[in-house]
Formats: structure tokens, sequence, C-alpha cells
């Protein structure tokens, strides 16, 4: 993790309702249709070697319906003949039954070790698919969600090792070929691992390319492997194809071939070796100072540099940017100045905008550089921290501020070793760019709201839960916060039995599934047709969140769950149900 940027989520204040007063339980009747299937949903049980908390999250909580947020209202599942079913929705008064529209060319029941079947859906008119025994199939489908141009073509079928499900695919084009890239998850047995499970988690990163000879056939050019301890929350693979992010309880890093290895271990030789920094600061409570040695032939031309608020850029020549980056707090941009010494060296002066605070670093992941301290400053910080170290055992309880006393600590202020983080990797250099410990942010769910874009993920800050939209191509504004469920975070965690979470594209509701009948859905915030006043304080409320339960009839267990803006999928082994949740516009 070395040289990552460490980031943090900045929330939208006016995306928040302090003033949320809770949901009001609805008797309103919601509409719920049914669809009986003509053959069972291909779930695959848990067999006895899988037994770990992993292989029940991975595969025991697989959801099996798949929702194509390429089209409106269209899900589909496998069924236990192989066959790849599609309900597509325009009238909940006139449902058709699923319909077939492509089949499994392998028997599902011959392996033994399969996993289920799954299914991504890259784009518009790219699927990929797995077969649950460690075969992927590349299926152009055309446009999907109507039969007359519905016809999915295999263009690639290749047995990849070891039985995996998929993860998450994007479709590109780069270079002017096109390719698919594809990630796989996997629970394999670790021998080397004798404290833990004896499992690991590995995703591996493929991406399968349309040949330069053409005629439609693909092969594959890349495979990457992550390895780590947990089953990811959330993994997905950037637009552009050029990155990948993953949200875990602990880290996930890529394994090397031999040849990487020896190369990495040339590099840490070079890097063992002392070199001198590239340039050095120093700083007091108003500015820094920065101080970088110059070549022989650089005049005051050759030198170019841009400052600005939270970013720095200096350069020499034609040659790339010497320092570049984000500075560790904003400055007064205007007020920076430069200037040669004697000596042949570039002083550059920052001023300050938060004057008193004192910089761990200057550029965030710039490890180049080295802060020079004087004799005062290490005084002063070693004065600082005094307080905190004794010879004696809390020597003056009575002090204001006394020695930390690990007796004292409760359980919530335990610092867990591998605590859940969301890291950004970089598909060339493998290497983890942006890093962000979430913490207490429990992960709850994830959403697909642009399918052109990656997916969302919904985490819990405090009671509510928060939606963030991950953009790649933005750098300084990569985890965007695009809208809160009220109160969601503090409700799902008292629902002991849920499932699955799902909310609406566009935000207008989030629901829960158990894992037997029952279905919460919680409509957010929406104006009144009459007039209400609240009782205890007798002012008029202008708008009110409701709760609705809905309970199926039916004794399978919840096997899929998906919501659309409209309409709730629920898949059951036998059944298919819809609940109208929102009349269309």
């Amino acid at each position: 993790m070395a040289g990552a940027a460490h980031c943090s989520l900045q929330a939208k204040r006016l995306l928040l309702d302090p003033k949320f007063e809770g949901y009001k339980l609805s008797l309103e009747p919601l509409a719920c249709y049914q669809l009986g299937l003509d053959a069972a949903v291909a779930e695959v049980q848990l067999r006895d070697d899988q037994y770990t908390l992993d292989h029940m999250r991975a595969f025991g909580m697989y959801n099996y319906l798949h929702l194509d947020s390429w089209y409106q209202d269209n899900v589909y599942y496998v069924d236990q003949f192989g066959r790849v079913m599609n309900l597509s929705v325009t009238l909940d008064t006139a449902l058709q039954k699923p319909r077939e529209v492509f089949r499994l060319p392998t028997d599902l029941t011959a392996c033994d070790n399969r996993l289920c079947a799954s299914m991504h859906f890259s784009s518009s008119t790219w699927v990929t698919l797995s077969d649950g025994t460690g075969r992927l199939y590349l299926i152009k489908s055309g446009k999907r969600g109507s039969s007359a141009s519905e016809k999915w073509e295999i263009v690639f079928n290749e047995e990849l090792g070891s039985p995996f499900i998929i993860a998450h695919s994007v479709s590109f084009v780069k270079s002017d070929s096109h390719s698919l890239a594809v990630l796989l998850l996997r629970v394999e047995k670790d021998e080397l691992d004798t404290k833990g499970s004896g499992f690991h988690v590995t995703l591996e990163w493929v991406t399968v390319a349309e040949a330069k000879e053409g005629h439609q056939r693909y092969e594959i050019i890349k495979r990457r492997v992550l390895q780590g301890k947990s089953v990811p929350h959330y993994a997905a693979i950037e637009p552009s194809g050029d990155g990948l992010m993953i949200v875990s309880h602990k880290p996930f890093t890529f394994m090397q071939n031999e040849s990487d290895k020896l190369e990495e271990n040339d590099d840490a030789k070079v890097s063992n070796e002392k070199k001198d920094p590239l340039y050095y600061w120093q700083q007091t409570e108003d500015d820094v100072t920065i101080t970088v040695h110059l070549p022989q032939d650089i005049t005051k031309d050759d030198i170019k540099i841009h400052f600005s608020p939270d970013n720095i850029c200096v350069t020499l020549k034609d040659q790339p940017p010497l320092m570049e980056g984000m500075l560790y707090s904003s400055v007064d941009h205007e007020s920076c100045t430069w200037i040669i010494r004697e000596d042949k060296s570039l002083e550059i002066s920052l001023i300050k905008k938060n004057e008193g605070s004192r910089w761990p670093e200057l550029i965030i992941g710039d490890t180049r550089g080295e802060l020079v301290m004087d004799s005062s400053q290490c005084a002063e910080i070693a004065e600082s921290l005094m307080h905190l170290t004794s010879e004696v055992m809390n020597p003056n309880p009575e002090k204001e501020n006394p020695p930390c006393n690990a007796q004292e600590l409760e359980e919530c202020d335990a610092f867990l070793e591998d605590g859940t983080s969301l890291c950004r990797f970089d598909g060339d250099t493998l290497k983890v760019t942006h890093i962000i410990n979430l913490g207490s942010n429990q992960y709850l769910f994830s959403v697909v709201v642009n399918p052109r874009e990656m997916p969302c993920f919904c985490l819990r800050h405090d009671v509510d839960a928060l939606l963030w939209q991950p953009h790649s191509d933005q750098p300084e504004n990569m985890w965007e916060h695009i809208a809160t469920f009220n109160a969601l975070g503090y409700v799902q965690a008292s629902k002991q039995d849920k499932k699955f979470m799902a909310c609406a594209p566009d935000y207008s509701y989030a629901a829960l599934c158990e894992c037997l009948r029952r279905v919460f859905i919680y409509r957010q915030p929406t104006p009144l047709a009459t007039v209400l006043y609240n009782r205890k304080e007798g002012r008029q409320v202008g708008q009110v969140a409701k709760q609705l339960v809905a309970t199926l009839e039916a004794n399978d267990p919840i096997l899929g769950f998906q919501a659309t803006s409209e309409r709730l999928f629920v898949l059951t082994t036998k059944t298919l149900f819809l609940i109208k949740v929102n009349s269309g516009n």
C-alpha cells in the first residue's frame, strides 16, 4: 500500500436530512404478480467441504436473479436444464411466461464440484456467462429484451481452470480493438494457511480482445490474479478497463509470476541503495519552503511552476514534471513565490491557508522528499507527546492529560488489524493508487444507476445509508455522494434474517428481503396530497417517508432479488414474483 493516496469520502450536506422523523407504516396494498416457472432455478447447495464464511457469502448467498440494467425491467435466471430464461416486463397485467434465450452446451449435473451458473451484462449487446464448471462464454446477444432482435451467439468459449463465478465485466474499445474485461471470483484451498480457515479468495482479471486478423475471433491477451483472505463486498472494473476497485474486509494483492518477481527484486535492490532525496522541505506555522538542487545547464527560463490552491507542478525544460501532485493542505496560491539561489538551487515558498497546522507530508503519496526540522521544532514535538509516555504506571491520575490506560478501553475502541477498505488498483502497475479506510462505515449493497458507469455502492454513515458513485475518470472527485436513504443504516441493522438489499436506480425507495417470504420497502420522503399536522408540535408536515411490507405466498427460500424504478423482482425456487412499488410516470 506504500505510495497509495489515502483519501476520504466527502458526504454532501444538502443530501442529508437531520430532521428526518422516521418511516410511517403504510397499510396500502401492493400489487403483487407471480409467475410459475416451467423448471426450477439451478440452485447449487454448498458441499461439505465448503464450510467457511467466505463460501457462504460468495456462493450460499448468491443472487440467482440478474438484472439487465441496459434495458428497463429486464431480468434473467438460469434453470436446472441449463437454459437462460428471460422476463421482460412492459405491462404488469399482460405478463408473459419467462422465455428461453440461450442454452448452456454443457451438462450442469456432470461436474461434481460445480458452482452456480453466473452472468453479467457487459454492454447493451454483450454478455459474459459462466456455467459454474470453470468455463467462460462471451456472447454477442443483439438488442436484448425483444424476441425479434435478441439472438445469443457464442464468440468465445474456453476452460479457465477451477470453477468460478463472474463478479463483474466491462466492454470497451482500445486502439481500435474491441475488448472485454471479466472479473472471476474463486474460493480456493490454501495449503500454507495452517492457522486460518485453510482457504484464500482469488479475483482473476481476464482481458479478452478481438484477434488482429479480425473475423470476429477473440482471444485472451491478459490474465492477472489478486489474492486476499476475505470475499470482497464489492469488486468492479473501470469502464475503460484501466483499473479496478475493491471493497473488502481484508486487503487484496496481485500475485506475480516468476519473471515479475525477478524484476521486482532488482528494483528492490536499487531502491535499497541510499538515494539522495529529490527535494528538501521545511515548515513553520505560516509557510513551507522547498529546496530543489538544479542541474548546471538549467536557467530561469527553463523553469515552469504552476501553483493552485491544492496542487503544485514543477517542470524543468521539456522534461516530465519534477514535482507534481496534491498538496497535503491548501495554500494561498497567489502569494506563493520561487527564486534561484546563488548555489544553483531552486527555492519555492508556499503560504499556508490554515496557519498553525503542521503538515506530515508535502505532496500526498510522494516519498521522494525529506522533511528538515530544526532543534526547536523537534523539542516542541517531543514536549507535546510527553504526556503519552511515562516511566511509571499512571504516576499522576489527577493530571489534566493523564496517560492512556488500556484497561479503560471498551470493545468499540479496539482497532482491527484488518479494517474494511476501498482500494483502487492500476491495471498497468498492478499497485494500489488510492485507498480509503471505511472504518465503521458498514457496506450494505451495490446497485447500477447508470450502466455506462461503475456500479454504485451503499455504505452506512451513522444511522443513514449513503450511495456513492465511483468516477474513475475524475481523480479529484473519484467517489461522489449521489443519494441518501434516511435511517436505512439503522433500520437494516434490526433485520437479523435479511438476505438481500437493493434500491431503485432513481433512489425513490430501498428494499430488503428476508430468507423467506417477507419483503420490506422503504419509500423515501414524498410530498403529501393532503394537509397533515404533527400532533405533539402542532406544525404542518410537508412530506412523509413510508414503510411497506409484502408477504409472498411461497414456502420456498428467496434465491434472487432485484429492484427497478417501478418494480421489485423476487425469485424463489419455482416462482418469480413482481411487486409494483411505484406507478410509471
